[in-house]
């Protein structure tokens, strides 16, 4: 819904400026998978590397975000939609500031994830898919979330009473249950570092 009252504020700095300062490009590094599979390992892991090497960084977590910023949402498909939409919007600003963003979620839609590059330019959204098989997943299950999903004591759960639908495209694939922690951070720098 747009409103013909509110008009965009125009900042005297720009992104390009924003960049240069910091010394390095800004971007959205979006991770997805099954609840499990290591994204948020992956992502903290990523943001220490990338903190030595002096690049600016945040990491945004699912459930985090979900003790403040989105804690009026539930786990309904349209608030599964609301969830990344926001997150998306936070994002883009973050990478606005000239930040390179890690951002960690579920994000089980294809579409969502689209809605979500479609918010920035060419080359400012990667996705990594943090790729684990179900049954890996329920192995790791530290939270114990698909033993409950199991019993029915969490509804739509991903994986189990949710679907989740695999990245077509992503610019990285990562599969957990085969490649190490450091191994998967190095693929994600490397693809960095080649893009400038």
């Amino acid at each position: 819904m747009s409103n013909k009252n509110i008009i965009p504020h125009i900042h005297k700095i720009t992104v390009e400026e924003r960049r240069q300062a910091k010394g390095h490009s800004s971007k959205v590094i979006w991770f997805t998978g099954l609840s499990g599979s290591g994204k948020s390992t992956l992502a903290g892991k990523l943001e220490e590397e990338l903190f030595k090497k002096d690049w600016h960084t945040y990491l945004l977590d699912g459930d985090n975000i979900r003790m403040g910023l989105n804690k009026d949402l539930a786990f309904s498909l349209e608030d599964r939609k609301e969830n990344i939409r926001r997150i998306g919007e936070v994002s883009k600003l973050f990478v606005d500031s000239g930040l390179v963003v890690l951002s960690a979620f579920v994000s089980p839609l294809q579409e969502d994830r689209d809605f979500v590059r479609s918010l920035f330019k060419e080359g400012d959204f990667v996705e990594v898919f943090v790729d684990c098989p179900l049954e890996v997943c329920e192995q790791r299950d530290v939270k114990g979330l698909y033993a409950k999903a199991r019993m029915g004591e969490i509804l739509d759960f991903t994986g189990i009473s949710s679907p989740f639908e695999a990245p077509k495209n992503p610019e990285i694939h990562i599969h957990s249950d085969e490649e190490s922690i450091e191994d998967s951070i190095n693929k994600v720098i490397k693809y960095l570092e080649n893009l400038g």
